[in-house]
């Protein structure tokens, strides 16, 4: 028996045990609305979804084909939109996430008004939008149910059986829009007992995998801008810990943890890592210092010196207080951030790479599997990157190592479109296409996201509907542009008040007050003009 049918039956029993005072209680109708409210609390959503990412994570292991992607949005209803799409698309949320980018919640959700992806907007900020991403996943789930048990009510009252039955079985084996989340909570918003308050909101939330980088919380930068600092690893790690114990405290015994190293980018930090005896964590990350060999005879006034291989060293500090690391030894720093990271607590890693380029990033995860054999990454396909460029730039570079003619092409101009119709871009798109499949095979990227592509998709729609409504198009500009190809795609929202939840309203007119319910989708409804 259906979960749906069984709803009924408990309820045609609670019903009739309260007696006559419950008669008006339909329990069918009580039994719809438990399906549309699959879940109640965030929690259950969190350990729904953390099971669905953990075993996603088991059969990447498997197979690297079974990569898992997302991306970035910065409101309830673009997540909604998004999933809704995955599933008329693909018949399936399979392997498809949600990402919440703290860049967005920066530049879209602070009260503030938009600020620079520096944690500089309120904390609660990234739990709301959580919170609010759920509540629009959920509705997805009520207005689609509530569409299949119209159509149910529609073929009962025709006495067609076959459909009847058929629309049972869609709604018996519904699938939910409700996936995992991976949530961006910058580098925790303070000290340990900071980082560990926000993972406890984000989880109450909904969120099952949270992601976590090591920079430091005051000098936090965007992953792709200048000016980052890094901590050492026993700073990060406490915070790992604090995310863990969060999730333990909630009952998400498999949530999950990413552990995001900035240090290919980041050339400072702002502390000199504790250090007891040579060759453990705080000695290898000193180790990457910029210093000079010194003596006694050669400090200057409130200089800061280390023992370093035997020897008296003086580390370069800069005028911000900050401590320099030597140029070229931001992947080595990257590899050890990972390994260490992993071995303390963290399931995913995130490194945050200048460019997208398979044989970069496959380099360090090698180095990384020679000590944790399964590791995994999950990675920004980032906006920040110019992709056509970076990829036209590597097949040049290919080519030429092929001893292939490139005297047609101008390397730092590849961007020019006079380019677009020749062989070396057709292979350079080529590599984007396959990019993510490439790079989970052969880089170990279990997760690939882009960060912030709907902040884009939303300028780029507003910036074509104002060119033609406002121009010679006028108000041909909406109907071609927008809604000839919402009807024309299928798009769902183009009944807007169906998507609002207008029809769930009259539903629950109904079952509320029956036939003296005033419903909103009579025959003088726009909407109706949609089919």
């Amino acid at each position: 028996m259906s979960t749906y049918s069984q709803n009924i039956d408990a309820i045609t029993k609670l019903r009739a045990d309260q007696g006559s005072a419950w008669d008006a209680i339909d329990p069918e109708y009580a039994a719809r609305m438990r399906a549309q409210n699959r879940f109640q609390t965030g929690l259950e959503i969190a350990k729904y979804t953390a099971k669905i990412m953990r075993d996603d994570m088991a059969n990447y292991d498997a197979d690297s084909s079974q990569y898992t992607q997302s991306l970035g949005c910065w409101h309830g209803f673009i997540g909604q939109q998004k999933m809704i799409s995955i599933k008329k698309h693909f018949d399936s949320t399979d392997r498809r996430y949600l990402y919440l980018s703290g860049w967005m919640v920066a530049a879209l959700r602070s009260e503030f008004g938009p600020l620079p992806d520096q944690s500089m907007h309120e904390k609660t900020s990234v739990s709301d939008l959580i919170e609010e991403l759920y509540t629009f996943l959920r509705q997805a789930d009520a207005r689609e149910m509530g569409g299949l048990f119209r159509e149910l009510d529609d073929a009962r009252e025709a006495g067609n059986e076959v459909a009847a039955k058929e629309l049972q079985g869609k709604i018996d084996n519904f699938v939910t829009h409700v996936v995992p989340i991976v949530a961006d909570i910058d580098a925790g918003f303070g000290n340990a007992e900071a980082t560990y308050l926000m993972a406890k909101k984000m989880i109450e939330a909904g969120a099952c995998c949270i992601q976590i980088e090591n920079q430091v919380s005051d000098e936090k930068q965007c992953g792709h801008q200048d000016g980052k600092v890094t901590v050492p690893h026993e700073d990060f790690l406490a915070k790992i810990r604090a995310v863990r114990y969060a999730f333990l405290e909630l009952g998400i015994d498999d949530g999950v943890i990413v552990a995001r190293t900035d240090s290919l980018g980041a050339g400072l930090t702002k502390q000199i890592a504790v250090t007891n005896e040579p060759g453990d964590l705080g000695d290898q990350y000193n180790s990457f210092l910029e210093v000079e060999e010194v003596t006694v005879d050669d400090m200057n006034n409130g200089d800061v010196l280390i023992k370093q291989n035997g020897k008296l060293v003086r580390p370069k500090r800069l005028a911000s207080n900050l401590f320099q690391f030597r140029q070229g030894t931001g992947e080595a720093r990257c590899i050890l951030d990972s390994i260490t990271s992993l071995q303390n607590g963290a399931d995913l890693l995130w490194i945050e790479t200048e460019k997208p380029h398979v044989g970069q990033i496959g380099a360090m995860v090698n180095a990384i599997r020679e000590v944790v054999p399964n590791a995994k990454l999950v990675y920004n396909n980032s906006p920040s990157f110019n992709w056509t460029l970076n990829f036209r730039q590597q097949v040049f570079d290919s080519m030429s190592e092929a001893g292939q003619d490139v005297t047609a092409y101008n390397r730092d101009n590849l961007m020019s479109e006079e380019y677009d119709a020749t062989e070396l871009a057709a292979a350079a798109d080529e590599r984007i296409r396959t990019f993510q499949a490439d790079s989970a095979r052969e880089a170990g990227i279990f997760h690939h996201l882009i960060t912030l592509p709907t902040y884009h998709t939303a300028a780029l729609s507003t910036d074509n509907l104002a060119k033609e409504y406002f121009g010679d198009q006028g108000m041909l500009g909406y109907v071609a542009g927008v809604q000839r190809k919402e009807i024309r795609q299928g798009i769902a929202c183009v009944k807007h008040q169906n998507m609002a939840g207008s029809d769930m309203g009259d539903d629950h007119k109904e079952y509320f007050s029956g036939d003296s319910a005033l419903k909103a989708s009579g025959k003088d409804n726009t909407m109706n003009q949609f089919g």
